[in-house]
């Protein structure tokens, strides 16, 4: 008789569900499936075949069809193992079908019948709750990122065995819950915090603009001045993430394949620190079924680029439209996918190519010429779209051997967190804009209005520096956060002279 299983599969970064239908007609033993399965899907038949047997099952003889319903939708991985193994085992009669059409199954089997963790639960989760199914089976190392959808049953199962139980008895398994609270308070920790970081003043200020507008920033600096072990601390700083964010951020990093084992969601803000040998599909996303690139895994956290001039130049030209729209589409043949990528850009680089133009203790060896191709690899377009731009000299020894500590983490974040409560009332109601870094056009002149003095300051500092009309631009947006930062209703010259001093690499240019 022919047998119905619900399952889902991935699209982007939700999930849509999936109906295996299982059917036989006499003949030689044959197990094809048809739907558009990917070559796992397609292999699946064998693991199905002997997980049967192992789990002290009969497999039927004749041939056998499953049709994965909608069946124009692509459909990859191994995760349909589970459903195709319920559904040949309910075709046979072998197990009770009454409950079938209440529960979502889904879960890689091993050859012995063990069931393995499978990638998107979170988002399976999301899409069986919103179709109104009564509960989710899924594997056991998957428990707690499904149990964060509220509103259907998570239940786990290690074995195609204990799957054939629970639908004779659905009441034997409890089911899996979290404390939702609880989780995501202990895991927003950080292992890193700004406490660490002696020296270097300037740079800590200007990230802390960085983080309270959620603006983006270049770092200019020789090396071991400290560029990497600052931006790995931006994270610290950065607002808390809230729960919606917090799913948004767990459904990329799962079907990604990167969740920790058992983990149930990831509550600190992503840091991704790609190398610079990256291909642009390996930043931007794609692939024949196309997956989260880097700036996507960077969702709601920060993307750091060090060595920024070493990066081909058509993997960074391709990160001006995320950066303006906080979202990439990914076109291939078999589909088109939106990825999210709303994230903070930190970029780091040395000032010349043997790194010791501003190092005082040091001589550089470089030409004015051969300075000027290093720094220019950086397009104008893309150097537009980063609004501060800051110098990191070398710490002195006197302030390496201090024991004072800098300032805490956890105190920058509150002057953040505050600065960027008022741009959450600012931007009420407005789809798209969140801080002040993405601010439109009409919301610069709205917000950012200036005095006869300001205006001065601000023309004068355009001449000097050659600034672009999206530069210009940029330094309003600063200057309205460090304004932001001290609770000042309206930008003063005091804000906008520390706002054109963010564009350092302006100043190099010309």
């Amino acid at each position: 008789m022919l047998a119905k299983v619900n399952s889902a599969a991935i699209l982007g970064i939700d999930a849509y569900i999936v109906e295996v239908e299982v059917d036989i007609e006499r003949g030689d033993t044959k197990f094809s499936t048809v739907g558009l399965p990917d070559t796992a899907v397609k292999e699946s038949r064998e693991r199905v075949k002997f997980a049967i047997k192992n789990s002290g099952f009969f497999f039927p003889k004749g041939r056998f069809t499953a049709n994965l319903a909608p069946a124009d939708v692509r459909k990859e991985g191994s995760g349909f193992d589970l459903p195709l193994a319920i559904g040949i085992l309910a075709m046979s009669e072998q197990i009770n079908s009454a409950h079938l059409p209440e529960f979502l199954f889904l879960g890689e089997l091993s050859m012995n019948g063990e069931i393995r963790p499978i990638r998107g639960a979170l988002s399976i989760a999301v899409a069986a709750q919103q179709n109104g199914f009564k509960g989710i089976i899924v594997p056991v190392e998957n428990a707690n990122e499904a149990a964060v959808v509220k509103g259907i049953a998570t239940y786990t199962c290690k074995t195609l065995r204990e799957a054939a139980e629970f639908l004779h008895h659905p009441e034997s398994i409890s089911a899996h819950t979290i404390n939702l609270t609880e989780v995501f308070t202990e895991s927003a920790t950080y292992s890193v915090d700004f406490m660490d970081v002696k020296g270097q003043e300037h740079a800590k200020r200007a990230l802390e603009v960085a983080a309270a507008g959620g603006h983006n920033i270049l770092m200019l600096g020789p090396p071991g001045s400290g560029k990497t072990m600052l931006a790995k601390r931006v994270p610290t700083i950065l607002p808390l993430m809230s729960l919606e964010e917090a799913i948004e951020t767990t459904k990329i990093h799962s079907i990604a394949g990167l969740m920790p084992p058992k983990a149930a969601l990831l509550a600190t803000r992503p840091f991704r620190n790609p190398h610079h040998t990256i291909s642009d599909a390996g930043l931007i996303g794609g692939g024949q079924y196309p997956r989260p690139g880097e700036i996507s895994l960077a969702h709601n956290g920060v993307l750091f680029l060090d060595e920024l001039p070493e990066f081909k130049r058509n993997v960074l030209e391709a990160l001006r439209q995320p950066l303006e729209e906080g979202m990439v589409t990914v076109s291939r043949a078999a589909s088109t996918v939106v990825f999210p990528s709303r994230f903070m850009l930190i970029g780091a680089m040395n000032p010349c190519p043997c790194g010791n133009a501003t190092d005082t203790s040091k001589v550089c060896q470089c030409s004015p010429s051969q300075i000027q191709r290093y720094l220019s690899r950086i397009s104008g377009p893309l150097l537009d779209r980063i609004d501060i731009h800051i110098e990191v000299p070398s710490v002195k020894a006197t302030e390496l051997s201090r024991e004072r500590t800098g300032e805490a983490s956890a105190t920058i974040r509150e002057r953040t967190t505050a600065a960027r409560k008022l741009q959450t009332q600012r931007f009420a109601g407005r789809k798209g804009v969140y801080c002040n870094a993405q601010m439109t056009p009409k919301d610069i002149k709205n917000y950012c209005r200036l005095d006869a003095a300001c205006l001065n300051l601000l023309e004068l500092a355009t001449t000097r520096l050659g600034l672009s009309a999206r530069a210009y631009d940029r330094v309003l947006k600063v200057a309205r956060t460090i304004a932001d930062l001290e609770g000042k209703e309206h930008i003063t010259v005091s804000h906008l002279s520390e706002a054109i001093q963010y564009r350092s690499l302006d100043k190099q240019l010309i």
